[in-house]
């Protein structure tokens, strides 16, 4: 009798032991195509990976948004302010190649990673800091949090306030399970790249998305399934963090810059930068009436040129 539970317990374990192959396979692949392009930092007990550009200069750092890591910006803004200025792009907590230290899914913790990139790198130094979608948040944590290090912010298509309901896919849900959510992204390899890469369109819409943007951008490393994890637990607990963080908006003493399109299919601008312009006292906004959610990609000789004004303004105070 024993024998038959052993035997219909390895005939249930089968698929998920080869799903859990399939996995380590998949992840041994994705890392070799996309290895780490930067340096690690030791920061509160965490490995954070920042990719640097540029040798001299002001210091701007660039902070990517959900489902990505710190390449989002390696073709955009970066080559455009790399001869004048140092560039640093970290990976987020759990994103890319940086690990996660404890509460990573609060804004406050992201924020505290991002503080410790800069005092490591530009010590004594006021950045400007780029944030992209949810990196626009944890933009906005730091500026709040340690306005010593910030001279100003400039934010593409920045997630900011509560948006008031449940827009996450189901599977965001199941990845962020405390129960069952390990098992669950095993899974996740099988089928999330082949649905990423036809689902890029819909996340640059009405414009068009960049034909090598999948593997340029290290979209691949997300389907591992820690880093899938990692960022279904941050996406879980957005609304919450926001809704704690929007009452403090009114603090940003910093120039703020936003840029949005008004055609963004994944977020509603109105919802969030809509909402800034009355809290923000310097706060700047361009809106692109034919623009998607990633301007820095359309619009990156703009926004780069704008990191460049509000750099020399900063020198000068």
């Amino acid at each position: 009798m024993k024998t038959i539970y052993v035997i219909v317990a390895l005939l249930l374990l089968a698929p998920f032991l080869s799903a859990c192959v399939t996995s380590a396979l998949y992840t041994a692949r994705a890392e070799e195509a996309h290895p780490p392009a930067g340096i690690f930092l030791e920061l509160n007990e965490a490995k954070t990976h920042v990719i640097r550009r540029g040798q001299e200069g002001p210091v701007v750092l660039m902070i990517h948004g959900a489902s990505a890591n710190a390449l989002e910006f390696s073709d955009t803004l970066a080559p455009r302010l790399s001869d004048t200025h140092r560039v640093l792009m970290a990976d987020r907590p759990g994103h890319g190649y940086s690990v996660r230290p404890k509460d990573s899914s609060t804004l406050g913790v992201q924020a505290e990673q991002m503080a410790g990139v800069l005092e490591a790198l530009a010590p004594g130094e006021k950045a400007v800091v780029v944030g992209h979608s949810f990196g626009g948040a944890v933009a906005l944590r730091l500026a709040l949090d340690r306005p010593d290090l910030v001279s100003a912010l400039v934010l593409a298509a920045p997630v900011s306030h509560d948006w008031g309901a449940d827009t996450n896919a189901w599977y965001t849900g199941a990845a962020a399970n405390p129960v069952f959510g390990g098992a669950f992204v095993q899974l996740v390899p099988l089928i999330g790249p082949r649905q990423a890469r036809d689902g890029i369109s819909n996340v640059f819409s009405p414009e068009a998305a960049p034909q090598n943007y999948f593997d340029a951008s290290g979209i691949p490393l997300l389907f591992r399934p820690s880093h899938f994890r990692a960022n279904a637990s941050d996406v879980s607990k957005l609304r919450k963090e926001l809704a704690a963080q929007q009452t403090r908006y009114d603090e940003l003493e910093m120039p703020v810059i936003i840029y949005t399109g008004e055609q963004d299919s994944v977020i509603k601008p109105e919802l969030h930068v809509g909402k800034l312009v009355g809290q923000v006292p310097q706060l700047e906004r361009v809106d692109y009436p034919d623009g998607g959610h990633m301007p820095h990609h359309a619009h990156g000789g703009d926004i780069a040129q704008k990191v460049r004004e509000l750099s020399s303004a900063a020198a000068l105070q």
